[in-house]
């Protein structure tokens, strides 16, 4: 089963069991949730209703924990502790997991020193290992280790799910590349079209040209023919005397 049909099933269970928990146990849903090695999206969790009835009681914390583990760091985690319940090593593992996602989105290299920093690894060996058992083994990025150049060259990262500053900004994006590939499009069509013209135009002189060509041919026919003259020859009497 690849990482995207396995990803699908498991949102579908959580959301399932989402909709028809309240209270402590939804707390305790997202608490499993996040903590589960093979769940990587949580957007379709967060849009159920009933999560949003936490909202302001005491479970609050944990809707704000499942949007971090949604659109946030691990980084973002160390600087919001205080207001947010505390990790488990699960979580923290996936936490991780995900920054490195959130860093391999808009870098397709990254240096050992800036993961090191932004995961709290303390030395490259512990780094390289994170890299290749915790997400090259799960499937979420694929890449190369360059010792030599202490980076990780990224092939592969699954995406993460979108903030709504993303979302705008990705329907942006898109809408100039419709636009660009609109004018492209209307540029290729007119060469296309100037290029039936010139083909046409093309056909036509080098008909009339065969046609002259024909035309010569006929006439030095007519040339080469040999000219035959008739005579008329008049028997003469010749008077002898």
């Amino acid at each position: 089963m690849d990482i995207e049909q396995k990803q699908a099933e498991l949102i579908e269970q959580y959301v399932k069991r989402a909709e028809t928990l309240t209270g402590p146990s939804l707390a305790g849903l997202i608490v499993e949730a996040t903590s589960h090695p093979s769940l990587f999206a949580f957007a379709e969790i967060l849009s159920v209703p009933n999560l949003s009835k936490i909202e302001g009681t005491q479970y609050s914390r944990y809707l704000d924990m499942l949007r971090l583990f949604a659109h946030g760091t691990w980084s973002d985690y160390k600087s919001n502790a205080d207001s947010l319940p505390a990790l488990v090593h699960d979580q923290i593992r996936k936490l991780k997991q995900l920054s490195v996602l959130t860093l391999a989105e808009t870098n397709k290299e990254l240096s050992y020193d800036q993961l090191m920093q932004e995961l709290d690894v303390s030395n490259v060996r512990e780094l390289e290992d994170f890299l290749i058992n915790e997400c090259m083994y799960s499937g979420i990025v694929r890449g190369k280790l360059d010792q030599l150049r202490r980076c990780f060259e990224v092939q592969f990262a699954a995406g993460r799910d979108l903030s709504p500053g993303q979302l705008s900004n990705m329907i942006e994006t898109l809408t100039s590349w419709l636009s660009t590939s609109d004018s492209l499009l209307h540029s290729i069509q007119e060469k296309i079209k100037w290029a039936d013209i010139m083909s046409e135009a093309d056909k036509k002189h080098r008909k009339d040209i065969e046609d002259k060509v024909e035309e010569v041919k006929k006439h030095m026919k007519k040339l080469s023919r040999p000219v035959w003259t008739t005579y008329d020859v008049r028997r003469s009497t010749l008077n002898l005397e």
